[in-house]
């Protein structure tokens, strides 16, 4: 059951909630007919760990991907299938040297960008495309499955189910009203729930109240994450650049939710600007000529050009233009709280480990 919580919602979007009764019911129809394996789901013969979380966009799933990445890759060989969002293209699609954010989607450009050698696809039908992904790479032993909790047609052996401490599943409803796509009760699908993007001093009492809140499974451990935010570095030549408070920040962003960025940017500068996108905007020339009007505007001697390292594979095509230019990528991580990293860890090594067909 759930309660409507009508202080979480923009009151414009209230209006639409008779949008959201139906869309509601079509989810939980949805859902049943596949507890009931009236619709079947396919598993495959490997582990398959899906990243995703219940409502759209902002929850943190690409740094967490990443952060997987970077503790199974070397142990495992790992690869990761994404949809693809906002691409230019259909079908399955495997990631290569000559690919671009246009072809793949920024966030699979951004893991195969930031991790040389790692195996990235992109496919909508997830069932389809593990197996053209396996024929293309057979000596693959783990896939990661970003943004996939709620395509059920693909049954992953583990489910990682990621919720933000400032909009948690709980407190939400169905689109277009809340930011739902999936009903909460199918939390109970995940093997663990992480909540992100939580104060880093977040305390015991908020800790355990939060848990009572979410109201796990016996046995579905309930972690918490903070995000940490890395040195800049230049978008072209990556080189790192040390931030001072006194420099003029514009802070481009075409992410779901720049808010624990820009209240980052609040305690690390005197001020910044902000030019605010859609989320996974496709700049275009005139883009990039009214960013660089914005900040050509400023007077100060000490400025820079920030973004997030999603928007720089967007940006990844105007080179040329913003190789001279004081443009720094923000690299991005989550930190997990209460010393609990080596916990979450293991937990996802003891599934691979332990996976009946893995060696």
């Amino acid at each position: 059951m759930i309660t409507l919580n009508y202080p979480l919602l923009k009151p414009v979007r209230i209006l639409l909630l008779p949008f959201s009764l139906v869309y509601g019911f079509i989810v939980i129809v949805r859902n049943w007919l596949f507890d009931k394996n009236i619709l079947r789901s396919a598993s495959f013969n490997l582990p398959l760990i899906c990243i995703g979380n219940l409502s759209v966009g902002g929850t943190g799933k690409s740094p967490m991907v990443e952060f997987l990445i970077e503790k199974l890759q070397q142990p495992f060989r790992i690869a990761v299938l994404s949809r693809g969002y906002k691409r230019k293209t259909k079908g399955y699609a495997l990631a290569t040297d000559r690919s671009t954010a246009l072809e793949i989607g920024d966030e699979p450009m951004q893991f195969f960008n930031k991790f040389p050698g790692l195996t990235v696809a992109v496919g909508e039908e997830r069932v389809v495309a593990i197996p053209q992904l396996l024929h293309d790479k057979p000596d693959t032993q783990v896939i990661l499955l970003d943004d996939a909790f709620q395509h059920r047609s693909v049954r992953a052996g583990f489910n990682i189910l990621l919720t933000d401490y400032y909009n948690l599943y709980t407190r939400d409803w169905f689109l277009p009203t809340g930011d739902l796509r999936d009903r909460p009760g199918s939390a109970r699908r995940a093997q663990l729930i992480v909540v992100t993007k939580c104060p880093p001093d977040l305390s015991l009492v908020e800790k355990t109240r939060i848990t009572k809140e979410i109201k796990p499974l016996p046995g579905q451990p309930v972690f918490f994450s903070a995000i940490s935010y890395g040195r800049p570095y230049q978008l072209i030549t990556r080189k790192p650049w040390m931030a001072t408070k006194a420099t003029e920040v514009l802070l481009v962003t075409g992410i779901a939710n720049p808010g624990p960025l820009k209240k980052h940017l609040e305690e690390t500068f005197n001020g910044y600007d902000e030019l605010a996108f859609s989320d996974h905007h496709i700049f275009t020339i005139d883009d990039l000529n009214y960013i660089l009007k914005k900040f050509n505007q400023s007077p100060s001697t000490e400025k820079i050009i920030l973004t997030t390292e999603k928007d720089a594979v967007r940006l990844q095509k105007f080179a040329q233009q913003l190789r001279d230019l004081p443009v720094f990528v923000i690299p991005i991580q989550p930190v997990f709280l209460f010393h609990e990293e080596n916990q979450f860890t293991r937990l996802i090594t003891t599934f691979i480990q332990e996976f009946p067909d893995q060696s």
